[in-house]
């Protein structure tokens, strides 16, 4: 029915009910802040606002999440010493804390947040490059609240990671609402990561540097000027609230002249290459062996990870002779001990102690798959490596007859900040952003030749030991292919990498037990199942375990038109298996498929060989031959 105006029979008449009188000036009559945006401002200009809207989120978030773990570990601590009242010693109760913890965080990444286990910067990096930098807002809050929950419950890992997680989703959330190209929402992931470091640090320039060498792995600019508007934003969001200082404060009270002491940056660069490198393959190998050996379901395993390092870090603290605050053993984060290492408190007997201790933690913590990051135990690992040294050259010193130190405590805090960057850069691999970092902790310069020296070391030799960085290999071993990461494509040597980074993972596998005809009909029910060729299970077909064969499509359609009844199995019976390990080279692989004249080989475990991986072709090769690198925020 049509209405019409009863006061004015000459109005027009209209359809339903009256529209809603907007006055004509009204900048968003019936429209959505992101289309007002869209129609007033071009890609550009809205991709810098949003920069700035980041920046400012991003800022909070790594603000809340810092006071959130620290709030939350005093309340363990408390919740812990209030049982003594009941006669129930609080060594007792401490180690149950983090292993609840565990439990909850266990329980909610296999059911609502599979994301937020770890650090969050290997998810970051595979949703850059392989989703065009798409991350839910969920994962921001997820991140938040479990990485509060394990850490604050006294687990021995960092929160630095996942606030890069978080404010990475914050970021590209914001890209996404307000309707930015899928370049421009890929674009905003660095944009969070930078604002992120900015503010967990308090370190501007480490936090854009980290960016161009972990997540972009290049020095592009072209979106710099993004990045840093959001770093500027959010450091001085995280000053108005913590503080001028960096989260971690180390004031050296004086400038360094050139010294003979500074050669220990030498022996102390190779260490760490060393120590590093151990840890690296230590963390890998536990986390591959709670993901395949370990008998139990995945919910529980980060509730024994923190049952674990509760008695750990209960031992720890009562081996060093360290009383008062629990931070001073390897629970929660742990700045507390490279303090006190910095202000030479601590003896040799305890820092060793902390080191192996700490060392144990983070993996057992990591490999169990609970929630947090690797930045702060890889410092306190470095700090506390640089403590020893500091007291080893205090007693050279006594021995040889050379110079006494009269400042004693100032040698030891410098060698601690050595120890520090060449840590930093033997595990994470980012040499530029472990001597900025250190230089914004200090403010001091003076530190700059032995501080290069050694991380330049450590660097070189830890990609002499391992090709792969730490992040990376954590990416190959959940199975996430790095052939579209620029560090992995043409502009370098790939060829002495290892056919994991390039390999692919998501293999669609018919039963050996199968008829040609049952496993084409089960495979058409799906087109997108559909392939060249298949991996031939005997056995279970998820784990692919039980490995026995490939077997091409064509070959499957010939023996359905054929009418026979035989078995997958029993057609491949007489097949010669050539298979390759993720560690075998890219060179060696496609010097192999050259001279046999094949295009595939299937990638099993370099420990169980009837456990397939992947598949490596000729065109995976053959792309990285040929690949170039995307530009980053090109419409």
């Amino acid at each position: 029915m049509e209405e019409t105006d009863s006061a004015n029979p000459d109005t027009p008449p209209t359809k339903g009910p009256a529209a809603p009188d907007v006055p004509a000036e009204s900048p968003f009559p019936k429209r959505s802040v992101a289309e007002w945006l869209r129609t007033r401002f071009s890609e550009g200009q809205r991709f810098i606002i949003l920069c700035l809207i980041a920046g400012l989120l991003c800022g909070l978030a790594a603000v809340g999440i810092h006071l959130s773990i620290h709030g939350v570990f005093e309340l363990a601590w408390e919740f812990a010493h209030h049982w003594e009242s009941f006669g129930i010693p609080w060594w007792l109760v401490m180690p149950w804390i983090p292993a609840v913890a565990g439990l909850i965080v266990g329980v909610a990444v296999m059911r609502w947040a599979p994301n937020a286990v770890g650090s969050g910067i290997p998810q970051t990096k595979a949703a850059f490059y392989n989703e065009f930098g798409e991350i839910p807002l969920k994962t921001a809050v997820w991140r938040f609240v479990l990485t509060t929950i394990y850490v604050g419950g006294g687990n021995s890992l960092g929160r630095e990671g996942p606030t890069v997680h978080m404010c990475a989703a914050i970021a590209s959330s914001l890209g996404r609402s307000f309707g930015l190209a899928k370049s421009r929402v890929q674009a905003m992931v660095p944009v969070g990561v930078a604002a992120g470091i900015a503010a967990a640090f308090n370190a501007p320039i480490s936090a854009i540097m980290f960016v161009f060498e972990e997540i972009l792995d290049d020095f592009s600019t072209k979106a710099l000027s993004g990045i840093v508007i959001a770093v500027v934003v959010s450091e001085a969001i995280a000053r108005i609230l913590l503080g001028e200082d960096p989260i971690l404060q180390a004031h050296l009270g004086g400038q360094y002249g050139v010294q003979w002491w500074m050669l220990v940056a030498i022996p102390m660069g190779v260490s760490a290459a060393f120590i590093g490198q151990l840890f690296v393959s230590s963390l890998l190998g536990f986390r591959q062996w709670c993901a395949d050996r370990l008998r139990m379901p995945d919910a529980i395993k980060p509730a024994l990870g923190g049952l674990l390092l509760g008695v750990i870090g209960t031992g720890a603290f009562f081996a060093t002779g360290l009383v008062g605050d629990p931070q001073n053993s390897v629970f929660s984060i742990g700045y507390e001990s490279l303090k006190l290492a910095f202000e030479s408190k601590l003896v040799v007997g305890a820092i060793a102690i902390l080191l192996v201790a700490k060392f144990i933690a983070v993996v057992v913590c990591y490999g169990t798959k609970g929630s947090g990051g690797l930045f702060s135990p890889t410092l306190y690992f470095g700090g506390m490596l640089g403590a020893l040294w500091g007291l080893l050259m205090l007693k050279f010193a006594e021995w040889s007859g050379l110079n006494p130190f009269e400042e004693g405590p100032r040698l030891i805090g410098a060698c601690v900040l050595l120890g520090m960057g060449a840590m930093f850069a033997a595990i994470i691999r980012c040499p530029f952003t472990s001597l900025f970092i250190i230089f914004e902790m200090t403010g001091n310069y003076s530190l700059i030749l032995p501080l290069m020296t050694g991380n330049i070391l450590a660097y070189s030799l830890s990609g002499w030991m391992r090709k792969v960085p730490i992040y990376n290999a954590i990416l190959i071993q959940d199975r996430v292919s790095l052939r579209k990461m620029p560090t992995y494509q043409g502009a370098r040597d790939y060829r002495h990498l290892p056919v994991s980074t390039i390999m692919h993972y998501d293999l669609i596998s018919v039963s050996a037990a199968e008829t040609a005809s049952e496993a084409l009909a089960r495979l058409r029910k799906d087109p997108k199942q559909m392939r060249r060729s298949y991996p031939v299970i005997q056995g279970d077909t998820e784990s692919r375990r039980g490995f026995v064969g490939m077997v091409m499509q064509h070959e499957l359609e010939e023996e359905e038109a054929n009418g026979s009844d035989r078995t997958v199995g029993q057609m491949i019976a007489d097949q010669k298996v050539r298979t390759i390990t993720p560690d075998t080279v890219i060179r060696d692989a496609a010097m192999r498929m050259v001279k046999e004249d094949i295009r595939q080989l299937p990638v099993v475990s370099a420990t169980d060989p009837n456990r397939l991986l992947g598949v490596l072709t000729l065109n995976d090769i053959a792309r990285q031959q040929n690949a170039m690198s995307g530009h980053l925020g090109r419409e």
